[in-house]
């Protein structure tokens, strides 16, 4: 049972969600989930913002004030914002993935980075079980949003997680072999 969520996870996009909603236990069954990922020295790094409903509109206005702000103007694309905004649009939901670092500084940030990935996965092979669908996406510009996301000192934001229900079949998941990937000793 968990081999087969392992081997089922895979990124769902926004334009293959279906219309129906993303409930409030649901996401809230994901973050349960998250919250039990390892984490060295008990440090517990991540921290979620979840937009939905109404507040997927202030997330979108967070998103064209941040890329505004990050991208030059000979880079601008108003198709590349319009795609930003219609992934926000056509989720269920959006969870803002963020990790706090021990003030301590007691373990290197990258465990503690490490720790937050393993709280999206998680959250993700959850998500299977609960038939919804997401991926993590970190666009450049999410560094321009630690003020609008309400970031303490310490605390960034390492991408989003868009999600939505998933009607559609199970993808076959493609993977070179573990045994060209292994030294044996």
């Amino acid at each position: 049972m968990l081999k087969e969520a392992i081997l089922n996870r895979r990124s769902i996009f926004p334009n293959q969600f279906s219309e129906k909603a993303v409930t409030k236990a649901q996401i809230e069954e994901l973050l349960e989930a998250a919250n039990w990922a390892p984490t060295h020295r008990k440090t517990q790094p991540w921290r979620f913002k979840v937009f939905k409903d109404d507040a997927l509109a202030i997330l979108a206005d967070f998103v064209t004030k941040a890329y505004t702000k990050d991208t030059p103007a000979d880079k601008f694309s108003d198709f590349k914002l319009k795609k930003s905004i219609q992934k926000i649009e056509t989720s269920g939901a959006v969870i803002a993935i963020c990790m706090q670092r021990d003030v301590k500084e007691s373990i290197p940030e990258w465990e503690e980075v490490a720790a937050t990935a393993m709280a999206v996965q998680n959250l993700w092979l959850m998500a299977g079980e609960l038939g919804l669908g997401g991926y993590w996406s970190s666009p450049g510009y999410i560094k321009e949003m630690h003020a609008d996301l309400k970031l303490e000192d310490g605390e960034v934001c390492l991408g989003f997680f868009y999600l939505g229900v998933y009607d559609g079949e199970p993808f076959n998941g493609e993977r070179d072999t573990v045994q060209s990937k292994t030294t044996w000793f």
